[in-house]
């Protein structure tokens, strides 16, 4: 298994803190996507912000068509999370 270098949730401060507060607000944890996009916080800030726009909010889409969407994605690239 590989293993990438990541901020753990007790070592967060600053505006990581806020950033792994806020998903645990979302979704009761932090993924470990965003966790690995912790050495670069303005990336995940940024990358984050896409995905609530794009996933969260009202769009052409409908949120069981995102989902689904979203699922299908997921399971050809054989990716679980």
């Amino acid at each position: 298994m590989a293993y990438l270098n990541h901020t753990t949730e007790s070592e967060a401060t600053g505006a990581l803190k806020r950033l792994y507060d806020a998903a645990c607000a979302r979704a009761g944890y932090v993924a470990n996507i965003i966790k690995v996009m912790s050495l670069d916080v303005p990336t995940a800030e940024a990358s984050i912000q896409f995905y609530v726009r794009l996933m969260k909010s009202e769009n052409a889409l409908g949120k069981a068509r995102k989902e689904m969407l979203a699922t299908v994605v997921s399971n050809i690239n054989d990716c679980y999370y």
